[in-house]
């Protein structure tokens, strides 16, 4: 088994944590980094809030998973026009 990981989204706490979600139930699990809640946990606020969280997934994944937030994207910007 291949233990690389590979960044797959960084970007805002809400749409990280959807995405995340989204990404279990494809039965990719991943790797969720977010600089917000750990410095709050830490007791100091660090993070921007639109790059706060990066999602991680094992090398094998990575491209179901990166397709798979891409068609969230594309979905999203369709129901914005």
């Amino acid at each position: 088994m291949n233990s690389d990981i590979k960044l797959v989204f960084a970007g805002s706490r809400v749409e990280g944590l959807f995405l995340r979600d989204l990404l279990m139930d494809n039965n990719i699990g991943s790797i969720v980094k977010d600089a917000l809640q750990s410095s709050v946990q830490a007791g100091w606020v660090d993070g921007l809030p639109e790059d706060t969280i990066r999602i991680f997934v094992e090398d094998e994944y990575f491209d179901k998973a990166k397709s798979l937030i891409e068609e969230y994207f594309a979905n999203r910007d369709k129901k914005d026009d």
